[in-house]
């Protein structure tokens, strides 16, 4: 049995075709916006044709699962257009009870989005990514309710919409003011952009995992050093997300 997909993306950005590139094929853009910027590519097939196609291919397991990602860019009137493309094969073992290439389509869906942030409001910054996850007990929607009080927000988050003003509170941490950025109807889901960086939130309830943070922060100016401890940032926001459950 087959389990063959292809999830595919595209936008337009505000930025030059060589911003893209340096976006999606060096790890310092990567850092800016990708799910796992920080993954080695070693073993893997990696084809580049600058400015135009960048592609990472995984090798194929035993099962017949391997996984592509293509990245198609060329410039449009406004600046520059970006096709991607995960493909793949998730081998003839594969089961789940959620429909993998939907609910990865969704991810990328952010993914893209956070991409054209990044592209737009921090062309060319230095940045880092911050990212971690709950106890695997915190994997429903009262442990959401619970993320959303924590952070401040005593109505949730069912009701924010993008452009609406924040305020997270999360103790121990510094005040963040921003402004939502991105919302997936139907989903428990938190996305803010403020002067420094995004700051991402998600439920992943449905995939059976627990609630998970990935924050892109930022140098405050195209030229400035990143000041930043990245490693002790992420220990930071996970000691907070732990404690929230310790006793649930």
């Amino acid at each position: 049995m087959s389990n063959q997909f292809e999830i595919r993306k595209e936008i337009a950005v505000p930025a030059s075709v060589d911003q893209v590139w340096r976006a999606v094929a060096t790890p310092e853009g990567q850092a800016g916006w990708s799910p796992d910027p920080y993954a080695s590519t070693d073993g893997q097939i990696v084809v580049e044709e600058p400015p135009g196609r960048f592609s990472v291919r995984a090798p194929t397991e035993p099962n017949g699962a391997f996984h592509q990602f293509e990245y198609l860019i060329d410039a449009n009137d406004d600046g520059a257009r970006l096709v991607f493309i995960h493909s793949g094969d998730l081998g003839d073992d594969w089961q789940a009870d959620f429909d993998y290439a939907e609910l990865t389509s969704y991810g990328w869906d952010l993914y893209m989005h956070t991409l054209q942030q990044y592209l737009t409001y921090f062309p060319g910054r230095q940045a880092a990514f911050v990212t971690g996850q709950a106890p695997e007990h915190a994997n429903t929607h009262e442990a959401w309710i619970k993320l959303t009080e924590a952070l401040g927000l005593s109505d949730g988050t069912a009701a924010l919409n993008v452009g609406d003003s924040v305020q997270l509170t999360p103790e121990g941490l510094p005040v963040i003011d921003g402004v939502i950025d991105y919302v997936q109807p139907g989903e428990d889901f938190l996305a803010v952009r403020v002067d420094d960086g995004l700051y991402r939130f998600h439920s992943l309830e449905r995939m059976g995992m627990p609630l998970a943070f990935g924050h892109y922060l930022y140098c405050t100016s195209d030229d400035a050093e990143l000041d930043l401890d990245r490693s002790a940032l992420e220990q930071k926001w996970q000691f907070w997300l732990e404690g929230l459950y310790t006793h649930a």
